[in-house]
């Protein structure tokens, strides 16, 4: 066939009538590193919206050579397999609570001992600070990779199906849920409790179905979990701050190059700030909304009780132990003396 320049022509007056092709992007546009991050909260917790805009913003920074997609809600499983899965690096980002990681790393429940910070401004001093380095330092010897910030959990409460709490005479014998971690199965018993380990993916089945009467968390995982859908009161005890540190496999993380690493690590730790702000809001401000749902609150009329069960039943002298004196000394730089 004869090309002419009037054919040509005709040909491109059709092809301007034709819908634009979808570009389809090559080898070379697709990221470098596409890496999975999991968690054991729900997807409207603010923990899952922080991390998701961290996520969002390393894509655009990177020019999307990192993305990281974001498992919410334990698609990946609990707190104990996404743990398991981050060591072998079938999982590279993982937010999890001091105390869940304290099955591996000894130290990194420390921030979790029961009545030691007061209030918030004392809980970020110390973790943000000297504290918080000598985590990080313990947690690096595990394979893992601890971001500078950790994110906000809040001050955990107690809930009940049968009664309030307001002194620790009242947690006597209660079967409550607790996570899966020593210290604090140690410290409800240290309160005459009756604790029971469960992951958080579970809580609901069991208080439903009786397995436990109560369990103990933040404002903002009670709502986010219909907990008071099987709960009836709210003891404010403030018993621990929890938080959670922002972990990576080490391998995967020394898989990125230094400039990628950089943006991971500055917007994960800008969107931990972010998500202490609105985390502390929503606790602060939740008690209207799930007292409307049913939640009956109550400030314990006796919160120093707790402490003073603790400190007889040899709670604090025991845990001295187990931590070692030289992370004792930097917790009482901010706790004060506890044993």
């Amino acid at each position: 066939m004869k090309l002419t320049r009037r054919s040509l022509l005709r040909a491109g007056a059709l092809m301007s009538t034709l819908p634009m092709p979808v570009l389809i992007s090559s080898p070379g546009q697709a990221a470098e590193f596409v890496y999975k991050y999991g968690n054991q909260v729900p997807a409207n917790h603010p923990m899952t919206v922080f991390a998701q805009k961290a996520a969002d913003r390393i894509k655009e920074e990177s020019g999307g050579r990192l993305e990281i997609r974001v498992f919410a809600n334990n698609q990946l499983g609990g707190d104990t397999d996404m743990l398991s899965q981050l060591r072998s690096g079938a999982l590279e980002f993982f937010t999890i609570s001091p105390v869940i990681l304290s099955n591996l790393v000894n130290a990194s429940s420390i921030s979790g001992l029961g009545f030691v910070f007061p209030e918030y401004e004392t809980a970020f001093k110390a973790m943000d600070g000297e504290l918080g380095v000598y985590v990080r330092s313990e947690i690096a010897k595990s394979g893992l990779t601890a971001m500078e910030k950790i994110w906000d959990s809040g001050y955990r409460q107690v809930t009940t199906s049968t009664h309030p709490v307001n002194s620790a005479a009242d947690l006597k014998g209660l079967k409550i849920r607790v996570p899966v971690t020593p210290l604090w199965t140690s410290m409800f018993v240290g309160l005459g409790a009756a604790p029971t380990a469960i992951n958080f993916s579970e809580v609901y089945s069991a208080l439903q179905t009786k397995v436990v009467d109560g369990q103990e968390t933040p404002l903002v995982s009670i709502q986010a979990a219909k907990i008071y859908e099987v709960q009836k009161y709210c003891s404010l005890t403030n018993h621990v701050w929890d938080g959670y540190w922002f972990t990576a496999n080490t391998r995967a993380w020394e898989r990125l190059p230094k400039d990628l690493q950089d943006i991971a690590a500055r917007n994960f730790n800008k969107a931990a700030e972010e998500q202490r702000t609105e985390n502390r809001r929503l606790n602060d401000s939740l008690k209207a909304d799930l007292e409307k749902a049913g939640l009956v609150f109550n400030d314990p009329a006796d919160p120093k009780s707790f402490r003073t069960a603790l400190t007889k039943a040899g709670f604090y002298a025991e845990w001295r132990g187990k931590f070692g004196p030289a992370a004792w000394t930097i917790l009482e730089k901010y706790a004060g003396e506890l044993a």
